[in-house]
């Protein structure tokens, strides 16, 4: 199978990579403890044969499979386990991912350098390992399935360094054979992966630096099996129009909100009244249009598919009238200035084009500041820097599927600081405690209430209004006519963008 994209993946080492392209070839390279069932976002086992938690719910027993085995044929055990997870934490690494596990006892140590271990990571034996937690985690399950808990091992790490981004070793389905930067990326089966029927493809070789547009009329040629930057916008409609490429397409809803932050330190966004106008004066049924029906427009803060999300939320209507009356309750009348940041990608400058027309219906001037991605996350992550902020391309998409990650990393007090990702810096401790009740609500029995208590900590923040949610993505791939996938839409997971372990050659099965 031929898969094309324009970028490389930048790393393969999953300490490290973090974006949407790295994320899946990650995925099917390594292997960790637990996972998800294909086309859901329910925890599985991985490389762990069955797990066990303590009856106050801050201690995991997990017993590895007995034939967890690199591409050489080694087996893999829980020190290495142990040796993965350390490294990320490990500040020298500088994984993205650290933080994710300060419920682990002895992480505050690890974190800063003052321990080269972490006291909450017990090795029982080859293929026995604990996990000892401060609090009761609902997350734990989900942290131990993030692609940074892949397992590694050290002789690796210490052969290639940081250039183990280019010759990334696990215990996946997968093997990189060659990576040639910029340029390819050839896998081969690893057969020696414990799950015998897995994967169903024998290789994958992905060709880098093709722009969408040839790569779509490579794929209607018949010389790619795989839109991995998905269908340009610019073809969109004629796809959806013809019978013989719509049947090529696949079309899903991912765990993704796109949206507006507006600072709460900066005038005119520390008041709560000019925020709820903002929220008002956005229409977002035409901001879908102007990107060709690439998304459904929302009105909270978490994406349909998630624990929480709440049908039943009213939220703030599209009201230009009553927007204006907000803005002049507040004190601010026609003519306010203020800035609005946002990438200077496609079509990214349209989108903010319409968010500014409709603000200045409301008698809000605003100032387009169009970027690099690089330029906008460093401004945006400024405290007092950016009043507005316009998500689009760095849209906040799940790391794992819970509602804990869709606040605190971008909602909550912790993350209100410089170079974070809440970039309303927002801060509420009252939905802070909530948010920390909620995960302490770990067994199978607590997620009715935890998924009610999630509801009222996100129209308690809706209320505040830092956020504009304008629309969940709506994600079109196309693949060639002989590529499937089972179970699930392997094209469009929930979880992960494409599940290649899933994939399989028609013309061959």
């Amino acid at each position: 199978m031929q898969v094309s994209y324009k970028n490389d993946p930048g790393t393969l080492d999953p300490a490290i990579g973090y974006n949407w392209q790295n994320w899946p070839m990650i995925r099917a390279l390594f292997s960790r403890l637990l996972g998800y069932r294909p086309g859901t976002i329910d925890i599985t086992t991985d490389a762990a044969k069955s797990w066990h938690v303590s009856a106050d719910g801050k201690t995991y027993t997990i017993e590895m499979r007995r034939n967890v085995k690199f591409p050489d044929g080694t087996h893999a055990t829980a020190h290495d386990v142990k040796y993965s997870l350390e490294r990320v934490i490990n500040p020298k690494t500088a994984s993205p991912a650290q933080s994710f596990y300060d419920s682990l006892q002895g992480y505050q140590a690890a974190s800063v350098g003052k321990s080269d271990t972490v006291s909450g990571i017990e090795v029982v034996n080859d293929h026995v390992i604990r996990f000892h937690l401060h609090n009761p985690d609902a997350t734990f399950p989900h942290i131990l399935a993030l692609n940074f808990s892949s397992i590694v091992r050290k002789t690796d790490i210490e052969k290639y360094g940081k250039d183990f981004a280019h010759h990334p070793i696990g215990t996946g389905p997968f093997y990189v054979e060659t990576y040639n930067p910029g340029e390819i990326i050839s896998w081969k089966r690893n057969e020696h992966y414990f799950n015998k029927n897995l994967p169903y493809l024998d290789a994958i070789d992905f060709k880098l630096g093709v722009d969408q547009l040839t790569a779509f009329f490579q794929l209607i040629r018949g010389e790619n099996d795989l839109l991995g930057d998905g269908i340009p916008g610019s073809q969109l409609a004629l796809a959806k129009s013809r019978p013989d490429y719509k049947k090529l397409m696949n079309v899903g809803q991912l765990l993704e909100t796109s949206y507006i932050t507006l600072n709460t330190q900066l005038p005119p966004f520390d008041h709560v009244d000019v925020r709820r106008a903002v929220n008002m004066a956005i229409n977002k049924e035409h901001i879908v249009r102007v990107i060709n029906g690439r998304g459904k427009p929302t009105n909270q803060i978490l994406p349909p598919g998630m624990l929480g999300y709440d049908h039943s939320y009213k939220g703030y209507p599209y009201d230009p009238d009553r927007a204006r009356k907000l803005l002049t309750k507040a004190g601010y009348g026609e003519g306010t200035k203020t800035e609005l940041f946002a990438m200077n990608t496609a079509p990214e400058p349209k989108i903010v084009q319409a968010i500014q027309a409709d603000l200045k219906k409301i008698g809000l001037d605003v100032e387009l500041r169009l970027l690099s991605q690089a330029q906008v996350v460093s401004i945006a992550g400024t405290p007092k820097k950016a009043p507005m902020v316009w998500s689009g391309g760095l849209a906040w998409e799940d790391d794992f599927p819970d509602p804990s990650d869709f606040y605190g990393p971008i909602l909550g007090c912790g993350s209100a600081i410089k170079g974070g990702w809440n970039w309303a810096f927002y801060c509420n401790k009252k939905t802070d405690e909530l948010a920390h009740k909620a995960n302490m609500l770990y067994k199978k029995d607590d997620q009715a209430a935890r998924g009610k208590l999630w509801k009222k900590i996100f129209a308690d923040v809706m209320d505040d209004a830092p956020w504009v949610p304008v629309y969940n993505k709506v994600k079109y791939s196309m693949h060639s006519e002989k590529i499937a996938g089972k179970p699930g839409n392997v094209f469009v997971d929930p979880v992960v963008p494409f599940l290649y372990t899933y994939m399989y050659d028609k013309s061959i099965q």
